[in-house]
């Protein structure tokens, strides 16, 4: 299949919202025949679970999933969230902006016992220093100095790092927990960045 033509089908099912089976099932076909499994690269990465099924319901572009399933979907998830045993939610900031710089990680080319990166840098902005950035999530500049680190904030942000749809359903933010894409050291060191005082964030 050529690329290109993929590209172009699967754009324009996700604009028209995927008005009929036929065309679900097309594209299906298509992603099937497309890719293969290579490395550390399976293509079971292409089976969506449940929650991902729900938010890609898509009417121009839009999840269209009701009250309660957003309700179910991050009830579920938030009880799938490992909050470290011993208590200790912060670790080493200048480890949590290599982690945030890098986006190294889980590709064909890579090994399975190579370290993650977070490539948070992606989305969020989060040193006023670092000119490269994206805006597909919101700022995280400050974002210690703004909430503190109370218990709840603690708990909030490391479910939110853990696995996202917790908070929100049809987040397209990495799973970093659940799918064991980051350890909880490095959880650890994403946390302080957030919120160690030290910070650049917090400057």
């Amino acid at each position: 299949m050529n690329s290109f033509k993929l590209f172009l089908l699967m754009g324009s099912l996700l604009m028209s919202g995927f008005h009929s089976q036929a065309q679900e099932l097309d594209l299906k076909h298509m992603m099937e025949s497309s890719f293969q499994t290579k490395g550390i690269a399976s293509v079971d990465r292409l089976t969506q679970d449940e929650n991902q099924m729900a938010c890609s319901t898509l009417v121009k572009g839009k999840p269209q999933i009701n009250a309660k399933q957003q309700a179910k979907i991050e009830k579920t998830n938030l009880s799938l969230v490992a909050y470290p045993q011993d208590g200790v939610y912060l670790g080493n900031w200048r480890e949590g902006e290599k982690i945030a710089q890098s986006g190294k990680g889980a590709t064909w080319s890579d090994k399975a016992d190579d370290v993650n990166g977070g490539g948070c840098y992606n989305c969020h902005q989060l040193d006023k220093k670092e000119i490269s950035y994206g805006t597909i999530g919101p700022t995280l500049y400050n974002y210690g100095k703004i909430r503190g680190q109370d218990e709840a904030v603690l708990k909030y942000t490391w479910a939110k790092l853990y696995n996202s749809k917790a908070y929100n359903a049809c987040s397209v933010m990495p799973r970093f927990g659940h799918f064991k894409l980051l350890t909880e050291n490095q959880l650890r060191d994403l946390m302080a960045l957030l919120l160690d005082p030290q910070s650049p964030v917090n400057q």
